[in-house]
C-alpha cells in the first residue's frame, strides 16, 4: 500500500500533466497578482507530492487526474514518466527557493520572480506542450549524466499516443 502511494506513474498521461500544468499556472499567476504569498507553501507542498507520488496526494494531481481531464473526455496521450518527475523536481526546488526568499530573507519580489519562472514554464508545458524539465532530462541522458537504464526511451520525446518506454 504504502509503495503503491509513493511511486511515481511511468507511463505519464499527458493530458493531465498539462492539466497541471494550468493549474499551477493559475495559482502562481494568482500569487503574484494578489500577493498572496501564503499559496507559496501550497504550490511548494503541490511539488513535493507530485514528485513523491505522482498525482495521488497533490491536490491539484486528484483535481487534474479525476475531474477535470475526464470532464474533457480527450483521450489519454501516454508519455515517459521519469522526465515527469524530474520537471516536477524542478518545480519543486524553485518553488522552495521562492518559499526561502520570501519567508526567511523578506525578498518578496525575488521570491515572485523565481516563482515567475516557474510560471513561464509551466504555461509552456499547458499551452503547447514543451516540457522544459523533460528536455533538460533528455540533454542529460544523451550526455550520459542520468543512465539510458532509468527510462529507455526518454531520449525520445516524439513519442506516438499510446507508446511510452
Amino acid at each position: 500500500m504504502i509503495r503503491e502511494i509513493f511511486s511515481f506513474p511511468h507511463p505519464v498521461n499527458e493530458v493531465a500533466a498539462r492539466t497541471v500544468a494550468g493549474c499551477v499556472v493559475v495559482l502562481i499567476g494568482a500569487t503574484i497578482l494578489f500577493e498572496i504569498s501564503a499559496l507559496m507553501w501550497f504550490i511548494a507542498y503541490g511539488f513535493l507530492a507530485r514528485v513523491l507520488t505522482g498525482p495521488s496526494l497533490s491536490p491539484i494531481g486528484l483535481l487534474a487526474t479525476k475531474v477535470l481531464v475526464p470532464l474533457m473526455g480527450v483521450r489519454p496521450r501516454l508519455v515517459p514518466g521519469p522526465p515527469k518527475r524530474f520537471a516536477q523536481s524542478i518545480g519543486l526546488v524553485l518553488s522552495v527557493a521562492a518559499l526561502l526568499l520570501n519567508y526567511v530573507f523578506g525578498l518578496q519580489a525575488a521570491a515572485y520572480s523565481v516563482l515567475g519562472v516557474v510560471l513561464f514554464f509551466a504555461a509552456l508545458e499547458s499551452v503547447i506542450g514543451f516540457c522544459m524539465g523533460c528536455f533538460v532530462f533528455a540533454r542529460l541522458m544523451d550526455l550520459g549524466l542520468i543512465p539510458k537504464t532509468i527510462c529507455d526511451k526518454c531520449s525520445d520525446l516524439g513519442l506516438l499516443p499510446g507508446e511510452a518506454g
